[in-house]
């Protein structure tokens, strides 16, 4: 299960990457923001769940 995890919360950060690059290529300040905020949680949320141990 924390393999899952781990890889759920790669995923979001290289989503919210991706969501970052394109909307600066099409000059799209709202695509950026939600790319960053999608890095910002799945951050957190793999940190959360780091250290609850799941």
């Amino acid at each position: 299960m924390r393999y899952v995890l781990i890889v759920v919360t790669i995923l979001g950060v290289a989503l919210g990457i991706a969501g970052v690059v394109l909307g600066g290529a099409d000059d799209s300040p709202g695509l950026q923001l939600i790319g960053v905020l999608l890095v910002i949680g799945a951050v957190v949320f793999g940190i959360r769940n780091l250290r609850r141990g799941s």
